[in-house]
C-alpha cells in the first residue's frame, strides 16, 4: 500500500528541520533516534541547543557509525535557521554513507534527477520566501508530470527567525 500521509520532515528544534527519505521503517527510527538525541542534549545542558552546523555534524556522525552495525538507507537534508550564523540560514545534505555537504539547496532520491537541475537553473543568492516557494512548486509540479506514482499532495516546511512553519502543496496528507 502506498502511503500519502507520512510526513518526512521531522523538526528538530524550533529552528531546525531535518528531511529524510528511504525505506519507511529507517527514515521514522533515524528520524526519531535523532530528534531525541538532540532534545536530551538540550536538557543535559541547561537548555543550550546544537547549533544547525552541529545538528548536521551529529547526524552526519551517526549515519557513519551506522554504516558497522546496523546501517540507516536514509538520505537526509538538514536545514536550520542560527542568528549568530552570517545571513541565518544553513543546509546541509548527507547521503546513508554519511557524506555531508553544506550547500544552498538540495533534493533526495527519485525527485533529486528532475529538481535538482531546476533548483541548479533557477535558484538565486537573493531569493525572497515567495520566490523560493515559486521555485520548490515548479519542482513538484514537474515531479508530477514525470513520476508514474500520483502523488497530489506535498508538505513543505519553511525555516527562518520565526521558526519552522509548514505549507502544504495540495491537499492536507492526514486528511486522507
Amino acid at each position: 500500500m502506498y502511503q500519502q500521509n507520512l510526513d518526512k520532515i521531522a523538526e528538530l528544534s524550533s529552528h531546525s528541520a531535518m528531511g529524510v527519505s528511504g525505506p519507511n521503517c529507517d527514515l521514522v527510527n533515524f528520524s526519531e533516534y535523532i530528534s531525541k538525541n538532540l532534545k536530551l542534549y538540550e536538557l543535559s545542558n541547561d537548555g543550550v541547543q546544537l547549533s544547525t552546523h552541529a545538528q548536521a555534524n551529529f547526524c552526519r556522525g551517526e549515519l557513519a557509525k551506522a554504516l558497522r552495525k546496523g546501517p540507516f538507507q536514509v538520505n537526509v537534508i538538514l536545514g536550520g535557521y542560527d542568528a549568530k550564523v552570517p545571513n541565518g540560514g544553513s543546509l546541509y545534505v548527507m547521503d546513508y554513507l554519511g557524506s555531508c555537504v553544506k550547500a544552498n539547496y538540495g533534493a533526495q532520491g527519485y525527485a533529486s534527477n528532475f529538481c535538482l537541475s531546476i533548483m541548479d537553473r533557477d535558484w538565486d543568492e537573493g531569493m525572497t520566501e515567495e520566490q523560493a516557494v515559486t521555485l520548490v512548486e515548479k519542482c513538484i509540479k514537474e515531479l508530477q508530470m514525470r513520476f508514474l506514482i500520483n502523488q497530489s499532495n506535498f508538505i513543505t516546511k519553511v525555516i527562518d527567525k520565526d521558526g519552522v512553519r509548514t505549507l502544504s502543496y495540495g491537499s492536507d496528507p492526514a486528511d486522507n
